[in-house]
């Protein structure tokens, strides 16, 4: 069993030990990423790299949807199931609340779980017919004009198709997954994590008609930046940045590994929006 907890959280260290205790008593040969390990104290825990973590049956992420975000641009290609512990704030991904490990770990040993495939997208940044950047997404790809006070100019092609030129603050390409995270701030639109579907979202665009496009999620998305354009950026899950040039071409498709991600929860992704989005709420009540 591979155990990963999210690196400069002091509020993890007490669910990260939980859970290496609770592998422990269940007989699990138990590896700790190297950077979680030094999170031990007083623990004579040695921390593996990721090629051990990547020879595991199961990876135990403590953390929040975030910390997912990362094992899995850095896991699914080995096809390992990962299940989430949330210390963080939403838990779309992550839901085993930290009072929970000890039996909800227990279920997921014995086999009593459910498992949903969420797949990635890929992005590629080519310049002057090189390819010079490639990074995974499991949320989204944004390419950004790289400030707040600055637009930028790019056109957008799908499946090679022609779609249209726009100046704007960039645009959002999201997963199903993704559809509940920036996207849903941006204005674009819910997708249930079963479809096999990408949004594409302009970002304040200079025109009251460009609308969220939703395209298979097998089609090719391709940006490229205007030549007048300068200190744009692309970023996947906002976490991994790539700084872009004029005439870059962003090319996005979805990636050919999924995450394989483990849910105990009996909520249906519907009750999910309704508890994590406030959905449940209505206008004029106060809540205690």
């Amino acid at each position: 069993m591979g155990v990963i907890g999210r690196l400069g959280s002091p509020h993890i260290e007490d669910s990260l030990a939980q859970v290496h205790r609770v592998l422990v008593s269940k007989q699990c040969e138990v590896f700790v990423e190297a950077g979680s390990a030094a999170m031990f104290e007083n623990q004579a825990i040695v921390g593996v790299n990721a090629a051990t973590i990547r020879t595991c049956d199961l990876i135990v992420v403590v953390g929040g949807d975030g910390s997912i975000l990362g094992v899995a641009r850095d896991f699914a290609a080995s096809n390992i199931p990962v299940v989430g512990i949330n210390r963080g704030s939403l838990g779309f991904l992550a839901d085993i609340a930290p009072q929970e490990i000890e039996s909800q770990l227990e279920r997921v040993l014995e086999g009593d779980y459910r498992l949903e495939q969420h797949f990635l997208i890929q992005q590629t940044v080519v310049r002057n017919n090189v390819k010079v950047h490639e990074s995974t997404a499991l949320n989204d790809v944004v390419v950004s004009s790289g400030s707040l006070s600055r637009m930028m100019e790019f056109r957008l092609w799908i499946d090679d198709e022609f779609v249209y030129d726009q100046r704007s603050d960039g645009v959002l390409i999201a997963s199903p997954t993704g559809s509940t995270a920036y996207s849903l701030s941006a204005g674009g639109p819910i997708m249930h994590p079963g479809l096999d579907a990408i949004a594409i979202i302009p970002m304040y665009p200079h025109t009251l008609t460009s609308r969220p496009i939703v395209v298979p999620g097998d089609f090719e998305i391709r940006v490229e930046v205007g030549a007048d354009t300068h200190g744009a950026r692309t970023s996947s899950d906002s976490q991994v940045d790539f700084e872009l040039e004029a005439k870059d071409v962003i090319e996005i498709c979805k990636f050919p590994h999924e995450l394989r991600l483990i849910h105990l929860s009996t909520q249906s992704f519907y009750e999910a929006c309704r508890s994590k989005l406030d959905w449940g709420s209505r206008l004029g009540l106060r809540r205690d």
